[in-house]
């Protein structure tokens, strides 16, 4: 069959939830890299990309984002180190019915199903690993070097291009996420946008950025299928 929808789902707060995990391995990683005491108190984490997590935490406490930039891979390096030691103290929480509407994508034909998060690549498969929720993913498009969630969408369509030989336009690419920023940030391309009040964000906060399709969570997974294909 061939493919007419590539559809994208973030990870944290829309999937699962890792209990604060990736906070606490950048302060991990920005503290030794940068050899000086980092706090991520009063800082907020949700709808950005890794990249640009490292660059403003690390601003808070002195550091120029130029010198972050040129450092960015000793971070990373160091912040996988922390976000395993993290992921297998705990048991991340798989929020409701997102496994099932994954496979269920999964299982459309019609559908590319791949991941648009600001996750590094690396920490993302680690996240979905401890979950077992790899497999479904064909591609997606990463945090890394990424300063902005904008910057996804025209990835995953150009990797989804890569993969499929066809490109995804308009209302075709479907941006899955829990955060203000998921429903804005595929606006350019004048993506669907589904939001999902499963994470860090109410009904009414996200309704202000007008997705095409608002849910409280996925529990009625044959509704949130019917919104994606139609």
């Amino acid at each position: 069959m061939e493919k007419s929808h590539l559809v994208l789902f973030d990870i944290d707060g829309t999937i699962m939830n890792t209990d604060g995990a990736g906070t606490q391995s950048f302060v991990y990683a920005l503290s030794r890299v940068f050899d000086r005491e980092i706090s991520a108190e009063g800082y907020s984490s949700s709808g950005k990309t890794d990249t640009q997590i490292a660059l403003e935490l690390a601003e808070k406490f002195g550091v120029a984002r130029d010198e972050t930039a040129s450092r960015l891979t000793d971070i990373r390096k160091m912040y996988l180190t922390g976000l395993e030691r993290e992921i297998a103290a705990i048991e991340p929480t798989v929020l409701p019915r997102a496994r099932q509407l994954v496979s269920a994508i999964a299982a459309e034909g019609s559908c590319v199903t791949g991941l648009l998060t600001g996750n590094f690549e690396r920490a993302a498969w680690i996240k979905l690993g401890c979950i077992r929720l790899s497999e479904p993913f064909e591609m997606g498009a990463f945090g890394d070097g990424a300063r902005e969630r904008c910057e996804l969408p025209d990835r995953a369509v150009e990797r989804a291009r890569e993969l499929t030989g066809k490109t995804f336009v308009n209302k075709k690419v479907v941006i899955i996420g829990d955060t203000p920023n998921d429903v804005a940030c595929g606006r350019h391309l004048n993506v669907k946008s589904i939001a999902v009040a499963t994470g860090n964000f109410d009904n009414a906060e996200l309704a202000k950025e007008d997705p095409d399709f608002l849910f409280d969570d996925f529990t009625d997974t044959d509704r949130v299928v019917e919104a994606i294909v139609t």
